[in-house]
């Protein structure tokens, strides 16, 4: 699999973290794992010849760190996400700066309007910027007729947009964990793979060996997402490799969706306005960015919640594993409303890497059946998906109501609606918030992304019942 694995994931980032994951979990299937657990640095990297950094000993001191976090990490931090400081050194500092386009003009606009007296002109008349004065207000930049003046922001800093990282003292990033909703977005698009989510892999491999052993039920709660991702097989193929892998039963996520549509649309008609419960990181952003609009936010759990929520009840000697593309689910099973229901949480890439720790071969095995849901539960995955499946719900169940949803494509739709509402502008009842663009197919557990993505998970919901009501009836049944 190593061999084919930049095939089926986006970036070397994650190749080097999917080989860390599926190492640490071979030796824990082994038993060997607390005694190789200092080899694996040296097993993923071998000989004296780096492939990445400047030397084999700090490529291999960065492994260490990556083996922690694949490990669990530090149990008595509840954090999802975390920087490893020691691979966060290669990016520049962050704020303006004179580029090379400085003509050395006459007319010194940039530093005129500096209000710190921040900017000095040199012998040759080229402007500089003095970065212990600098506040960073950008009136240099937008005053200078060449466009010099540019802001360099840090990759991970442009993808928060809850603006929960900063640069510390020694130029490495740092999070406000107050404002992170552990989206995971810094994850994916660090180009130094410096931050990364904490993974429960050697977890869910104890929970495996242990249903073997005691013959007792686990199962694993499929996120619809999961139609978009490994596109190199049949998802009939995955849902035989979790059976593989030990898992009893084989659920879908979209189920719980259903129910949820079910009774957010009960709950909108009643409260006349909501703002959805499904995805975890939309709703820590309110918590922490709006937390005047935390009355609106849907008392339904999210669909995960639900589902595992009906197979506890129903099945209490079970073990329950989500796996989807979300790294904020990971911080939702710490929630005291949700952490009864699910044992565990592991994205795609784990998933992917838990295969080839037991060279499961997905492209020979037959095709399984999943079928719980219906369109509507399955197309949550993609933005929009949510409210027409409130719409759908309500029709149902012959709810007279005027919906009027917005559905929110990313942290800054989410943003600017939210910020509607706080002001009274919003023209809208009900607001679909999705973090990732796209909606989960965007997650930053996914193994791709891309606009095809939103189109497997159209035609896996035509593969569904065509009705909630339908998916419902065949639960009961």
């Amino acid at each position: 699999m190593a061999a084919n694995a930049e095939r089926i994931f986006d970036t070397k980032i994650q190749v080097l973290k999917y080989k860390v994951l599926r190492e640490v979990a071979r030796q824990e299937w082994n038993g060997t794992l607390l005694e190789k657990v200092m080899d694996i640095p040296k097993i993923i990297v071998p000989g004296k010849v780096p492939t990445m950094r400047c030397c084999v000993y700090k490529e291999r001191a960065i492994l260490g760190e990556r083996v922690k976090l694949a490990m669990g990490g530090d149990p008595e931090d509840p954090h999802v996400i975390e920087v490893i400081d020691i691979a966060c050194d290669e990016c520049p500092a962050a704020g303006y700066e004179v580029t090379a386009s400085c003509r050395g003009c006459l007319a010194h606009r940039c530093e005129d309007v500096c209000p710190r007296g921040a900017i000095s002109i040199d012998s040759n008349h080229n402007a500089h910027i003095d970065k212990n004065l600098c506040v960073e207000c950008g009136r240099c930049s937008e005053v200078c007729p060449y466009s010099a003046i540019i802001n360099r922001k840090r990759p991970c800093m442009v993808a928060c947009k809850a603006k929960a990282i900063s640069i510390n003292d020694e130029n490495a990033a740092k999070i406000d964990y107050s404002k992170c909703t552990s989206c995971g977005a810094c994850v994916y698009q660090c180009p130094f793979g410096a931050i990364s989510d904490t993974s429960y892999i050697v977890s869910i491999v104890r929970m495996l060996k242990e249903a073997a052993a005691e013959k007792k039920p686990i199962y694993a709660v499929v996120a619809p997402a999961i139609s978009s991702q490994f596109t190199q097989v049949k998802l009939g193929q995955v849902v035989t490799g979790l059976k593989e892998l030990g898992f009893t039963t084989v659920m879908e996520a979209a189920l719980g969706a259903d129910m949820v549509a079910q009774s957010e649309s009960r709950e909108l008609a009643e409260r006349g306005f909501l703002t959805s419960s499904c995805c975890p990181a939309f709703v820590t952003y309110i918590r922490t960015a709006f937390p005047k609009l935390v009355p609106y936010i849907s008392d339904s759990l999210s669909p995960m919640a639900t589902i595992a929520k009906y197979i506890r009840e129903n099945l209490p000697e079970g073990k329950i594993v989500f796996v989807g593309p979300c790294t904020a689910k990971k911080a939702e099973v710490q929630l005291q409303a949700v952490k009864p229901y699910v044992d565990a949480v592991m994205t795609f890439e784990e998933l992917q890497a838990l295969f080839d720790s037991r060279d499961i071969d997905l492209k020979s095995l037959v095709e399984g059946v999943l079928d719980n849901a219906s369109y509507f539960g399955r197309i949550f995955a993609r933005c929009g998906g949510l409210s027409d499946a409130v719409a759908e719900a309500l029709k149902e169940q012959g709810i007279e109501f005027d919906l009027k949803p917005v559905s929110c494509d990313g942290m800054d739709e989410c943003r600017i609606a939210l910020l509607k509402k706080s002001r009274n502008a919003l023209d809208a009842n009900f607001i679909e918030g999705m973090a990732c663009s796209g909606g989960c197919i965007g997650g930053a557990g996914c193994l791709t992304h891309g606009p095809k993505s939103r189109l497997n998970v159209d035609k896996y919901g035509e593969q569904g019942q065509q009705s909630i009501a339908g998916a419902l009836d065949a639960l009961k049944g």
